[in-house]
């Protein structure tokens, strides 16, 4: 397990350097300079947008900036913002354990809720929570975020009164609670849908016609057996949606005011600040490789003859 773990570890290196490289080129290939829009309607004065660049270093050759930008990384500086030159790490640091909240709520919701769902519809299936599930799931699918996100901001929000219809207070776990309910439900549908197909499948597996040949409870066959075979595609996609529910949250966050990373993303775009996003994308990529570790190293636990040599 060492031996895999240390293996998995070096093989997150290039990987890492390949992303950062290619957001980095995306990046500057965007149209529209961030230093002349620091003018905003007023023409530019030549000579200090050449200092601004000369000072940011934004003068220098694609390739050199990248090597400069890796190298402050791994010192821990992600560099400055140009319009208010603000450490991008404070920025982060400030909207970062905002949306891990978010997403930690929208998370367990898709594991809660949509695991529940589908092992109702799995173990159900042909009846008529099953074809339920399955209509509410495409339904769920098919629909834009967004029209989630307003629709619930003004049933929940405007005309019911529950909840706030905007989140005035990022730290409030009870303000993110609808948020968080908009953020994870195409999500939740895909689990559901996904443990669904598994459980159906498993079904039939020979190892569940010995467990009930046995004379297992019916509890036991399908908490034990049944769900443990069938979670792994399920765990597949509740780990790489960690970092998709953090990156994704653009519109979320926009709908119901979060200051966030999706808010933070949003303004690095509108700005042209090249380095907003490529520190926010560096850190999401870590998100990802750690997530994507942790789902391998899961396998083993779920399924014991999955072993790493």
């Amino acid at each position: 397990m060492g031996r895999y773990v240390a293996r998995r570890l070096l093989q997150m290196i290039p990987v890492f350097i390949g992303t950062t490289l290619l957001i980095f080129l995306m990046v500057n290939a965007l149209p529209g300079d961030p230093v002349k829009a620091l003018w905003g309607d007023k023409p530019p004065d030549p000579a200090q947008v050449a200092q601004i660049k000369h000072d940011r270093g934004l003068d220098l050759p694609l390739w050199e900036q990248y090597l400069h930008y890796m190298k402050g990384l791994f010192q821990g500086d992600f560099g400055n913002t140009i319009a208010g030159n603000r450490p991008i790490l404070d920025e982060i640091t400030q909207a970062f354990p905002v949306s891990m909240r978010l997403a930690a709520m929208a998370w367990t919701f898709e594991l809660v809720v949509g695991i529940t769902l589908g092992v109702i519809a799995g173990v159900r299936r042909g009846r008529i929570i099953d074809t339920t599930v399955t209509f509410f799931t495409l339904l769920v699918i098919s629909v834009p975020i967004f029209v989630f996100g307003l629709g619930f901001q003004l049933i929940f929000g405007n005309e019911l009164g529950w909840v706030k219809p905007t989140v005035q207070d990022s730290e409030n776990f009870q303000q993110l609670m609808l948020p968080a309910l908009v953020l994870g439900l195409v999500g939740l549908a895909y689990v559901a849908r996904l443990t669904r197909t598994s459980i159906k499948e498993n079904r039939s597996a020979d190892y569940i016609r010995t467990a009930v040949a046995k004379g297992l409870p019916r509890r036991r066959i399908i908490s034990r057996h049944l769900l443990r075979n069938s979670l792994i595609p399920v765990v597949t996609y509740l780990g790489t949606d960690i970092g998709a529910l953090m990156g994704g949250a653009v519109i979320t966050e926009g709908i119901f005011n979060v200051t966030g990373v999706g808010n933070l993303l949003y303004t690095g775009i509108a700005r042209r600040e090249g380095a907003i996003i490529v520190g926010i994308v560096t850190v999401l990529v870590i998100v990802y490789l750690l997530a994507s570790l942790l789902v391998d190293l899961l396998y083993a636990v779920l399924d014991p003859r999955i072993r790493y040599a």
